[in-house]
């Protein structure tokens, strides 16, 4: 059976991922800081269902189960049991079952991946996937602290102020060393796509930041080093945001579009998915790359698996992608794992623009962690939700024209939990 038969055959019968679609939902503006304005982790959580509620026209009584995404609440906010507080967002939703996922930065992809398979064992129709994190009520120093938990503690990167920059310092080393010099120029380059397409996101957290031609080069004043190779226009952003997807089965997703007398095709369809974890310390890692292709196999795995349950054959025939950049480095190895380039000459995609906003495949068009921001929690969900903007047309001035197939991929800690997505239009 062809690939295309079988993703059909999914779809009528409701089998596999091919039976889990995407009926909307809604996300904060990563530009607010919530603590200035006096709110909570629960004000956030609220927004975010409340808004994904009204934009799908959804009842919450209508919710049979609900999985939460979030890393750090005890460390940010000391607040942990996120699903008793979902429990408390609206009255029809005391008694739903919910779970909490903490993976890092694919926290928010896990809770969907266990949505998912809620789903496809036939246990619920409808469920509710939120996103949250809390992280700009505390000086920068104590933020990079409390992230450096996804780290192995008192094993990895002790002598560095800022962990997480170092940490992509050394996978720049890394590909340096495996294919030859890393150009600051494409990391660069990437950083300034990325920031350049969340101005274009009403969402973005820094959609009216201002830069100079020198923001994006080895300039030491407009864009000072952070640790190592790493510099301050490198980094994603800490960032207080939430957002939310409802999933659902074949069936409900039938009823939801004839009530609304929408057709299936209206909606958007998670066609395949990949989830691998890579071991903790990054140079164990390293080491499982250094008798192949890739500096991070892993990650090549991951998409390559999802792919394989997609019936993606190429790249190419994606329209867009939205990547996990918490770094500039980070897309960089994510264009030659995604198979846009042949290992270790991501840099081709970026001279040619491949990856621009009217490139052949454009990356980021959201504004990916960079531009947009990256609540950490939130980023998995907050990725899906863009998948199935772009897929039905509802991206705004982020679309990329005819988008019918996204590639999806999220990382938590050093690509220590790793998950990749294919959401297309549903047929």
């Amino acid at each position: 059976m062809t690939s295309q038969a079988t993703r059909e055959r999914d779809q009528a019968e409701g089998n596999g991922a091919g039976g889990v679609y995407i009926l909307g939902g809604a996300q904060t503006d990563f530009a607010r800081n919530w603590a200035r304005e006096g709110l909570g982790i629960d004000a956030m959580m609220a927004e975010a269902l409340h808004q994904g509620l009204e934009a799908t026209g959804l009842d919450a009584s209508e919710i049979e189960t609900a999985h939460i995404g979030n890393f750090t609440g005890e460390l940010f906010c000391g607040q942990g049991q996120l699903g008793g507080i979902f429990a408390s967002l609206h009255p029809d939703l005391s008694g739903v079952p919910t779970s909490r996922h903490e993976a890092a930065c694919a926290s928010g992809s896990m809770a969907v991946l266990s949505a998912m398979a809620e789903i496809e064992a036939g246990r619920y129709d409808l469920a509710c996937v939120l996103g949250v994190e809390y992280m700009r009520n505390v000086p920068g120093q104590t933020a990079a602290e409390h992230l450096g938990a996804a780290a192995w503690h008192g094993r990895e990167w002790t002598d560095a102020r800022y962990l997480w920059p170092a940490a992509f310092s050394d996978l720049i080393d890394a590909y340096s060393e495996k294919y030859g010099e890393v150009d600051y120029a494409h990391l660069g380059e990437i950083a300034r796509i990325n920031y350049e397409n969340g101005r274009r996101n009403p969402f973005s957290q820094t959609r009216n930041w201002s830069f100079t031609p020198e923001s994006f080069t080895e300039h030491d004043e407009a864009n000072p080093v952070i640790e190592g190779r790493v510099r301050r226009n490198d980094c994603g952003q800490v960032t207080d945001g939430a957002a939310t997807v409802f999933l659902a089965s074949a069936k409900r997703a039938r009823a939801y579009a004839e009530k609304r007398g929408l057709k299936l095709s209206d909606l958007a369809r998670i066609e395949g998915w990949g989830h691998r974890t890579a071991p903790m310390l990054l140079s164990d890692k390293l080491k499982e790359g250094r008798n192949t292709r890739y500096v991070l196999p892993q990650v090549q795995k991951t998409i390559a698996e999802c792919f394989g349950r997609a019936g993606v054959g190429d790249v190419f025939a994606l329209d867009a992608i939205e990547t996990h950049d918490c770094f500039a480095m980070t897309e960089y190895a994510a264009i030659d794992s995604f198979g846009i380039t042949a290992p270790g000459e991501s840099w081709k995609a970026i001279e040619e623009g491949v990856i621009a906003a009217d490139g052949r495949l454009p990356v980021n068009p959201s504004g990916g962690l960079i531009g947009l921001g990256h609540p950490v929690g939130a980023t998995g969900v907050r990725m899906m939700l863009d998948g199935y903007r772009q897929v039905t047309g509802r991206a705004g001035a982020c679309q990329v024209e005819g988008a019918r197939r996204v590639g999806l991929l999220n990382i938590g800690g050093s690509t220590t939990t790793i998950a990749a997505f294919v959401v297309g239009a549903a047929i």
